[in-house]
Parts: C-alpha cells; sequence; structure tokens
C-alpha cells in the first residue's frame, strides 16, 4: 500500500468529527451483534441441527436391541382345552457386520457436510459483521448530513433576512429575494430528507445489535487490508467461508455416490433373540384338567446374509442421481470461485475509488471554503450577484457531503473487502475473549460419540433480546456534531 493511501485510509477510519467522552464504539456495536444478533443464533442452532448428522448416520452401523411385549384373549370360538389367553415377551439384537460402505460412506459425508456447515456459520457471522459496520457507518454519516443541512439552514435564514433588508432599502431586487427563498425552502426539504434518512439507519441499527445508538466514536482504522488485489484475491480463495463450504459439500457429495453404489452389495448381520409366552392356566387336558406346562421359552441366534438380485433399477438410478448432485456440487465451487474473485475485486475498486474521492473532496472543501468567502466579498462590493453566493454555498455543501459519503462509503468497502477475504470474523477482529468465542466443534464434541436414545437437551427459549421496548429513534444529533466553523474536527 502506498504511503498516501495509507494516510488516507487513516483519514477514513477516523472520526466524522471529535468523539464525546462516553460513546458506543463500533467494537461494543459488533460485539453486541455477536453475542445477540438473532439471525446469527439461527445459524448456530442451524449448525448444531447439523451436527446431529453425524450421530444418526453412525446409528445405522450399530447394535439393534428392542424388546417385545404382547397379551391376547380370545373371545370368540375358544375351544374348551384353550389357550383362551396367551401372554408373549421378547428380546431381539441386531449386530449389522458389513453393509458394502453405505454405513461408512453416510458418516463421511455427514462429517464433512458439519465442516461445510462451520463455513456457513462464519459466512453469516461475516454478513453480520458487514451489515453492522455499515450500519455504524450510516448512522456517523447521517449524523453529519443532518448537521451540514441544518447549518445550510441557518445559513440561508440569514440570506433571506439580509437580502430582504438590502430590497428594502432598494439595494437588491425581489428576483434576489425570490433566489434566496427559493434556496432556504429546498434546503428546509433536504434537511427533512437528511432527518428521515437518519432515523432509518438508528432503525437497521438497533435491528443488527439490539440496542439503540447514543454518542457513536469514530470507526478505528481496519486491520491487514492488502497491498493490492492480487493478494487480496489469494488470500480470499484460501479463507473464504463461502468457498470453503462449497467445497466441502463437492467432497460431501462423492461420498453419497458411494453410499447410493452400496444399494447392489450383500449385507451381513448377526442377530440373536429370546421369546417367551404363558397361557395364564388358560391351556387344559381333555378331562378339564389344567394342563401341567403354560409357558414356553426359546432363544435363537444367527447369522443372516442379504444378496440382492434385482430391484427395478433403483440403486443404478439412485447412484446416477447422487452423480448428477455431485457434477452440480463441482460446478457450485466454480461459480463460487467466480463470485468470490469478484467480490474482492470489486470491493477493491470501490475501497480505492473512495480514497480517492475522500482526497479530491478535501481539496473540494478547501476550494469552496476560499471561493464562498472570495464570492461574498465581491457581493458586498456589488462584483457578484446573490445567485453566485447561492451558488457557491450549494458547492460548499455538495463538497462537503460528497466528502462524508466518501469516508462513510471507503470505510465499509473496506471492510467488505476484509470480509471476502475471510478476515472479518469475531476472532480476526479481538472482539471479545477467547473463552465467549462461540465455538461449533463443542457441541459436535458432545453430541458425536451419543448413543444413549433418552439423552436430549433442554427446550430451547429464544438467546436474543427483542428490540420492542427501545423507543423509536429521532433526529437529535449529539451536541458535539460538527458545525458550520469545524465541520470536519480531527480529520485535518
Amino acid at each position: 500500500m502506498s504511503g498516501r493511501a495509507a494516510r488516507t485510509i487513516l483519514l477514513a477510519g477516523a472520526a466524522f468529527v471529535a468523539a464525546p467522552v462516553h460513546a458506543d464504539t463500533l467494537q461494543e456495536a459488533l460485539t453486541q451483534a455477536y453475542l445477540n444478533n438473532p439471525t446469527l443464533e439461527s445459524a448456530r442452532a442451524t449448525q448444531r441441527a447439523t451436527d446431529e448428522n453425524v450421530p444418526i448416520e453412525r446409528s445405522a452401523g450399530l447394535p439393534d436391541v428392542a424388546a417385545t411385549a404382547s397379551y391376547s384373549e380370545v373371545l370368540d370360538g375358544a375351544s374348551a382345552q384353550g389357550p383362551n389367553r396367551l401372554f408373549g415377551a421378547g428380546l431381539d439384537l441386531g449386530v449389522p457386520l458389513y453393509s458394502g460402505g453405505a454405513v461408512r460412506n453416510s458418516i463421511r459425508a455427514a462429517e464433512t457436510r458439519v465442516e461445510a456447515g462451520r463455513a456457513d456459520l462464519r459466512a453469516t457471522e461475516s454478513a453480520i459483521f458487514t451489515q453492522v459496520v455499515a450500519a455504524y457507518m450510516d448512522v456517523l454519516r447521517g449524523q453529519a448530513l443532518v448537521a451540514l443541512s441544518a447549518n445550510q439552514v441557518d445559513v440561508l435564514s440569514v440570506n433571506v433576512q439580509a437580502t430582504s433588508d438590502r430590497f428594502e432599502i432598494g439595494d437588491l431586487t425581489r428576483t434576489d429575494v425570490a433566489q434566496s427563498q427559493s434556496r432556504l425552502a429546498l434546503a428546509q426539504g433536504d434537511y427533512r430528507s437528511a432527518q428521515a434518512n437518519l432515523i432509518a439507519s438508528r432503525e437497521d441499527y438497533i435491528a443488527l445489535v439490539g440496542e439503540a445508538p447514543d454518542d457513536l466514536r469514530p470507526p478505528p482504522p481496519l486491520p491487514g487490508l492488502p497491498a493490492d488485489p492480487d493478494t487480496a484475491v489469494e488470500i480470499a480463495l484460501e479463507n473464504n467461508p463461502d468457498l470453503i463450504a462449497a467445497r466441502e459439500r463437492a467432497e460431501a457429495s462423492g461420498y453419497d455416490i458411494d453410499v447410493a453404489g452400496a444399494g447392489r452389495s450383500p449385507t451381513v448381520s448377526v442377530f440373536a433373540g429370546y421369546d417367551y409366552s404363558n397361557t395364564l392356566n388358560s391351556l387344559r387336558l381333555q378331562n378339564g384338567a389344567t394342563a401341567p406346562i403354560q409357558t414356553a421359552r426359546d432363544a435363537s441366534a444367527g447369522v443372516s446374509l442379504r444378496f440382492p438380485l434385482f430391484q427395478g433399477g433403483r440403486t443404478a438410478a439412485l447412484q446416477r442421481q447422487a452423480q448428477a448432485r455431485s457434477a452440480a456440487a463441482l460446478e457450485n465451487v466454480v461459480a463460487a470461485e467466480r463470485d468470490v474473485i469478484a467480490q474482492v475485486r470489486a470491493a477493491w475498486s470501490s475501497w480505492q475509488a473512495s480514497l480517492a474521492i475522500i482526497e479530491s473532496s478535501q481539496t473540494a472543501v478547501s476550494a469552496a471554503e476560499l471561493s464562498l468567502e472570495g464570492v461574498r466579498a465581491e457581493n458586498s462590493i456589488g462584483n457578484r450577484t446573490i445567485l453566485d453566493v447561492l451558488n457557491a454555498e450549494q458547492e460548499l455543501l455538495n463538497s462537503r457531503v460528497q466528502l462524508v459519503t466518501a469516508r462513510r462509503n471507503a470505510y465499509v468497502a473496506g471492510f467488505s473487502l476484509l470480509a471476502a477475504m475471510g478476515r472479518a470474523e469475531a476472532r480476526d477482529l479481538g472482539l471479545v475473549d477467547e473463552g465467549l468465542l462461540y465455538d461449533p466443534v463443542v457441541n459436535y464434541e458432545r453430541v458425536k460419540g451419543i448413543i444413549w436414545d433418552w439423552d436430549r437437551d433442554p427446550d430451547p427459549v429464544p438467546q436474543s433480546t427483542r428490540t420492542v421496548d427501545i423507543p423509536a429513534p429521532d433526529a437529535s444529533i449529539p451536541p458535539t456534531e460538527p458545525d458550520e466553523s469545524t465541520p470536519y474536527e480531527g480529520l485535518e
């Protein structure tokens, strides 16, 4: 990165205005979203559900034990000898020994999809953070624009009064007054629009973070921005979570082909059973006496072999289907790679463009300030018209608005670049202590070996908080917002 670009991004990451003593920081906003955003919490729960596919697939290769019990009574047509009642109970054990690799490959596919799910979780986290950064910067920009618009209304109100006074003494015409009044009315409309946009930005912030924005501090410089787009692409191809997820799913689809093909293979299992029956003294001899033997017990064990000979083409169809889905997954990898490259290069271009606009806008602001001062002085001696003054004031406002917007765009584009590179997650940004980071591996390690059918987790409850009790935001701005004299304090 060039020295000028480095200096510019530091300016872009610095304050829109001087920071108040007690204020929210971008790190606090990101941390709050990390701990409390419902979309992120939902993604974590979805990943926990994906973890369960591993023990589900593994269960197909474990012993199966079942107990049965029955009681029956003959209600019509019972013989004199019986039995008229029968109680039966049994215990069956089955142990699969060989299934053509179906279980093994199903487990591998499930484990690979767990890895894909973790990458999806990373992508969701990165996307939420990008939205939070944009919302944070939108609030800062909105506050700055409201302040600039309010200042413009004040300036034009003074102009209208001064123009009216000069008209009364015959120094100006009614046209001059009308021009001033027209610009004031337009400025008042822009001020209302800026207020509405600020309220919308604050609502977006609340929806993402779960708290109302207070006096927001300037954001810190972005860490780890690359020196050139080729470096950014190289890093993204290794770390972008969407691309990693696509690769993992393509690998899992290869296991699915083997699972489908296992339908042609023989299956071998061993079994054992124990059965008990009791006539409950309802079995009698010819003379009506109760038979001495009323119970029976049987135990058996053996090996079962099943060799499929014809299944109507079902297995072949399933394997072709799996192959087609694998082909689609492989194409999705290429599509994801293309998207990542495009995202990185576009974010880089947007970031660089915004840095250049910041530099040019700073020059424009300085020039517009000098121009306005000169036009006002020339107007006072009759060399410039009121329209010239109004135009100069508008040019200065436009330059300031462009500068504020460029600062916002540069920061958001820079963060979007980090996100596309796979470097915009809580672990990368150091948002929370290591012990507070959500680690999806913890849940996977907890559940992957559970074989007890009666194990269960507590009933779920929402983890994120509602925002219904947060008061509706207004368009007020902190008292430290810029005024006409120091519109960009801390950025010079």
